[in-house]
């Protein structure tokens, strides 16, 4: 893990962002990020019940580093997506919520007005903008991930056939894998689905697996970090079906999709949005301009 990102919050909800035109907090900004003004023809977007509330709230599952992760104090959340929730939050003037809840059914719950939106490191589908509209910010591929030592020798998908390996359920990993099924004949992957991620990298950890998918993002950290990288390792450096991020919004609320993207336009414009890439080492999937509904689905508006 990197930096802490904003102000701790209460229990396992984390605040970021600024009100008024305030500086990134000390511990989440430097250069650039520490000076982000409030946009208040931007800020004019956003819904009148979001300004009367004072907050936005995004629904994220911290267990993909270095995306969303939490902090060693177990309850504030860390990360590239934390870092761009503070930052825009600060061209809009308002606080911004990252709440830990189950990455599965977070656009059902979007949908339905618990949350506002999703940030955590979700994949822009075709199938997905069905149910919200994405704002499309970051571009990754996936990457399988075995122990450390590769005692299978997996290299590539074809050689996950007649093996047990673990996903977070819901993802477009474990659809990757389903699709695969097709190449292995008699001898198909064993797919285990679990909740969040650090429970399907346990089971690699442990061996009841041979391998994880994960965005290449996450898998480089794992393979980095000190903390694990004794554990893990890539099985290659090919990313497979790469695709784009994108900040899920209820399809029913136009308005903060449209505040939420011109905010993002406005970090790209100004590099804040490439400082915090750097801070965290993804430049590589830096995008140059941001989109909605990048993956092909129905155009927001149309």
């Amino acid at each position: 893990m990197h930096r802490l990102v904003a102000v701790a919050g209460i229990a396992t909800t984390l605040l970021v962002g600024g009100c008024g035109g305030d500086p990134l907090p000390d511990n989440a900004a430097n250069g650039a990020a520490d000076t982000i003004a409030v946009n208040k023809t931007i800020q004019q977007r956003l819904p009148e019940s979001i300004r009367d509330r004072g907050t936005i709230r995004f629904v994220t599952d911290p267990s993909y580093a270095p995306m969303e992760s939490y902090a060693p104090d177990g309850r504030t959340v860390v990360g590239f997506d934390a870092d761009l929730a503070a930052a825009l939050g600060s061209v809009l003037g308002i606080k911004i919520e990252m709440v830990p809840a189950d990455f599965s059914t977070a656009l059902d719950d979007t949908a339905t007005g618990e949350y506002d939106g999703v940030l955590s490191a979700m994949t822009d589908t075709v199938e997905r903008e069905k149910k919200a509209d994405f704002i499309n910010y970051f571009s990754a591929g996936t990457s399988i991930v075995v122990r450390r030592g590769n005692p299978q020798g997996v290299t590539d998908l074809r050689d996950l056939c007649g093996q047990v390996v673990a996903v977070e359920q819901s993802t477009v990993q474990q659809d990757l894998l389903e699709r695969s099924q097709q190449t292995c004949g008699a001898k198909p992957i064993s797919i285990r689905t679990f909740k969040t991620n650090a429970d399907a990298l346990l089971q690699v950890r442990t061996g009841r697996a041979v391998a994880i998918l994960n965005d290449y993002p996450p898998a480089a950290e794992l393979t980095s970090d000190p903390a694990t990288r004794t554990h893990y390792q890539l099985a290659s450096t090919v990313q497979y079906e790469p695709g784009m991020y994108g900040l899920a919004i209820a399809k029913n609320n136009p308005d903060l999709r449209d505040a939420l993207h011109g905010a993002l336009d406005e970090l790209i414009r100004t590099g804040v949005y490439n400082e915090l890439l750097l801070r965290w080492g993804l430049t590589t999937g830096a995008l140059q301009a941001s989109s909605i509904n990048g993956a092909g689905g129905v155009p927001a508006g149309e």
